[in-house]
């Protein structure tokens, strides 16, 4: 019973298993088949997408290849155009041509027959110009018969005649043009400096060689005194100047050849009596203090001077000195003054003829500027002033007119003359300066009877106010190199006996002048 109910159940295994195997036998027929179809729908609509791409890239083909044809027609079409056009013109330009070859051919046989004229009008006037030459020779030789000298000889007086006239002629007229120059350069030269001297108004300080400082009480002079004298000692020692308390009442005299000096001794002097504490410490603080103050006062001045005349960019070391010149003096004549008043008129003149008004300002303001410092350093005011103008960097105008205002140089410029002229106006003014008239004259007739005591010399005279003394020797009696060691000798006999401010110049003249008379 169990065994056939084993072989039964057996028997069911193997027909499930059977069924399923049929089963799964025809699922996967089924699914070969379908996909089989999927393949045969693939392939059907990849033909067609096939197809359909083809159709379409020989549309794009075909229009492709008609806008390149199209293309291809139009550029045809304009080269064509083109071509033809370069044809039409090279056709123009070739009958041009042949128009301009027969003007050209034309013109070769109008130049031609021109040619051949001039040929014969040449050959024609050849032989008038023989014919002529041979008429003009026998009239030559005619007038030479009834002249008597030859035409050479008739020419070359002819010429004289002529020459001798012109030069009279040529004489005259630059005679009369010398002295219409010479008037009208006068009279326009009277008229400027007539204008400038009008237009300006100076005042000038007086300085001489002492200070008076006002005492409050002569008790004050024992105070100044000092026990032993050591305060008036102290106070000469620090200032440079002699103090001199004397009989004059409520008063003390500073005496001393530098004005900056005793103005420094004054201004001290007077703040120690209005403090009240007189010793020598005291004493040199208070100098001390007061030409630190006198150097930014005259820094002040010299700016204000250079404001007023409108100078700008004068180094400040420059306006220092030009200040300093307030308290130098020259035959009495304030130098700040004078140098004011030299650049107010050499501008002004400057202005009247058109010249440079800046460079003569400029120039007449530092001309003088030397003697600021001519008493400290070795030189003459002109060539410490000319030094320091180059130092301080002055223009090469400005320098020369500040070397050439004594005649020491050549004038190279218009105003360097103005410079020299603003100068010696400024110092011949009436009461412009001052001297001893005595001791004036006296002066200029020591030097002309040195420059006359020496062997060869005719004349001597002083110029320049004393500044120059020019001596005219006789040529039979000193030579040039003779001439050279004189001016040596005169010059060192002035230096050793003459007393003189400044500088001489010694100017000796030798020549030959050999005179006539037409009778």
């Amino acid at each position: 019973m169990q065994i056939s109910t084993l072989i039964g159940s057996a028997i069911v295994a193997a027909v499930a298993v059977i069924v399923w195997f049929v089963m799964k036998i025809r699922f996967v027929d089924q699914r070969v088949v379908e996909a089989k179809r999927k393949v045969e729908e693939i392939q059907e609509a990849a033909q067609q997408d096939a197809e359909r791409l083809k159709k379409e890239k020989l549309v794009e083909a075909k229009d492709e290849i008609f806008t390149w044809r199209s293309e291809a027609e139009k550029e045809l079409h304009e080269g064509r155009r083109k071509f033809n056009q370069w044809e039409r013109q090279l056709s123009r330009q070739e009958d041009n041509l042949q128009s301009k070859e027969q003007e050209i051919l034309r013109n070769e046989k109008d130049s031609n027959r021109r040619l051949t004229k001039l040929q014969h009008r040449e050959r024609k006037l050849a032989e008038g110009e023989r014919s002529l030459e041979e008429t003009r020779a026998d009239q030559i030789r005619r007038l030479e018969a009834v002249a008597g000298m030859t035409a050479d000889e008739a020419k070359n007086a002819l010429i004289q005649s002529i020459k001798e006239q012109a030069l009279g002629d040529a004489a005259m007229l630059a005679k009369r043009i010398e002295e219409e120059a010479r008037e009208t350069a006068a009279r326009e030269a009277r008229k400027v400096l007539a204008q400038a001297i009008q237009r300006c108004a100076a005042e000038y300080v007086v300085e001489t060689t002492v200070s008076v400082v006002d005492l409050p009480s002569d008790d004050m002079k024992g105070r100044i005194i000092g026990r032993e004298g050591r305060n008036i000692r102290a106070l000469e020692q620090a200032t440079g100047i002699d103090l001199i308390v004397d009989d004059t009442p409520e008063a003390v005299i500073l005496s001393g050849f530098d004005p900056l000096r005793r103005e420094i001794a004054r201004l001290s002097i007077e703040r120690l009596i209005k403090d009240g504490r007189i010793h020598p410490s005291r004493i040199e603080e208070v100098v001390s203090k007061v030409k630190k103050e006198m150097k930014d006062t005259a820094l002040q001045e010299g700016e204000q001077v250079a404001l007023e005349l409108g100078i700008h960019g004068i180094h400040s070391d420059l306006l220092l000195l030009v200040g300093k010149l307030k308290y130098r003096s020259s035959y009495g004549q304030n130098v700040l003054s004078h140098s004011r008043e030299v650049a107010y008129l050499a501008g002004i003149m400057a202005r009247e003829i058109g010249a440079d008004v800046a460079v003569c300002k400029r120039g007449g303001l530092l001309h003088d500027v030397g003697k600021a410092v001519d008493r400290d350093m070795e030189g003459t005011h002109l060539q410490l002033g000319v030094k320091l103008a180059r130092k301080y960097k002055e223009s090469p105008e400005v320098i020369h007119a500040m070397e050439a205002h004594h005649f020491d140089v050549e004038f190279r410029t218009v105003e360097a003359v103005l410079v020299q002229a603003a100068d010696a106006t400024s110092a011949a003014r009436p009461g412009a300066r001052r001297e001893v008239l005595e001791s004036y004259v006296k002066r200029l007739e020591q030097l002309e009877e040195m420059a006359t005591s020496f062997s060869g010399v005719s004349k001597a005279f002083a110029l320049q106010a004393g500044r120059e003394v020019r001596i005219i020797v006789e040529s039979s009696k000193v030579s040039d190199e003779q001439a050279f060691w004189l001016t040596k000798d005169i010059t060192k006999k002035i230096e050793n006996e003459l007393q003189y401010p400044g500088q001489i110049k010694v100017t000796l003249i030798r020549e030959m002048r050999v005179v006539d008379y037409a009778k």
